[in-house]
């Protein structure tokens, strides 16, 4: 099958694209560099946070680095698995792939904020969940390594949505197909609308990572898993396996993290966290083959 709104040419041109990019090894592992707390921005570009850092007052400077993978799945696997520093860390996120890439058992902690933090209306998981529980785990566990992984400036865009965007499929096992980069790639929306509001997301989820910054102790770093294309090589989102410099590009930004105990987490669990996750089922790989992300 094609991608949605991608001809049939298309198709092909990005799978011979990603059959290079399968036989790539690209990118440096974050724990080859040093941190306490690394803060991962989904889908963010290194170009446009050093366009919004003048505007950051914890942001000084923002350094480019190559990323391991090209799509949330790809860096998850390259990052976690079978990585001994994984079992001294405790990770906290709103990303839908853990539960298909990671297992629980590995880390230290594996806090899947999005099981029980999702906002439907929006149609992804609100910062200020994410930050709730990263402050919850830096006081209450002080890991050796803590990792935060918004969702933001990855679509849906929450302070700017774009009419047509049905936001992030909760499950983890497809993408929506009523995406932002789907309608750029059909022309049913200006490049500069949706430029504006992934700008826009960028701004709002930066303003709980100063939260953050304000409530854990520690050497920060802000990056992301990928970057996200806008048309370059014809391309539009994060493909996996899809090695185009404007989308294993990410930013790397050093800051410090000091708790003055400014924020006290109001959100917890349903439930005690799961101890275990496991893989997906092949029939679920067999499901993200046909749509083009495997």
């Amino acid at each position: 099958m094609t991608e949605p709104g991608m001809s049939r040419l298309g198709t092909a041109y990005l799978r011979a694209l990603q059959a290079v990019g399968r036989r790539l090894d690209y990118g440096t592992s974050v724990f080859e560099r040093e941190w306490d707390v690394l803060v991962v921005l989904d889908a963010c570009r290194a170009d446009v946070l050093r366009a919004v850092a003048p505007d950051v007052a914890f942001l000084d400077g923002v350094e480019a680095v190559r990323s391991v993978g090209s799509s949330s799945s790809e860096w998850l696997e390259n990052t976690f698995l079978d990585h001994p520093e994984t079992g001294r860390t405790v990770m906290v996120t709103g990303n839908t792939w853990t539960d298909r890439y990671l297992d629980a058992d590995a880390f230290a902690a594996l806090d899947e904020v999005w099981k029980y933090a999702w906002d439907d209306d929006r149609g992804t998981v609100p910062a200020a969940a994410v930050t709730d529980r990263a402050i919850a785990a830096a006081r209450e566990r002080d890991p050796d390594r803590l990792v935060v992984h918004y969702m933001q400036p990855h679509h849906p865009f929450v302070p700017d949505p774009i009419a047509g965007d049905d936001g992030i499929a909760r499950t983890g096992s497809h993408s929506n197909t009523a995406n932002p980069w789907v309608l750029l790639r059909r022309g049913e929306v200006r490049t500069e609308r949706v430029w504006a509001a992934y700008e826009a997301n960028l701004r709002y989820v930066l303003d709980e990572v100063a939260a953050l910054l304000d409530n854990v102790d520690g050497r920060a770093v802000v990056t992301a898993d990928h970057g996200n294309l806008f048309g370059e090589w014809g391309l539009y989102g994060h493909p996996m396996y899809t090695p185009v410099p404007a989308l294993l590009t990410v930013p790397w930004a050093e800051a410090t993290g000091v708790d003055r105990a400014g924020r006290t987490p109001s959100l917890d669990p349903p439930e005690p966290l799961p101890i275990s996750r496991v893989y997906g089922a092949d029939s679920d790989r067999d499901r993200l083959d046909a749509l083009g992300y495997l």
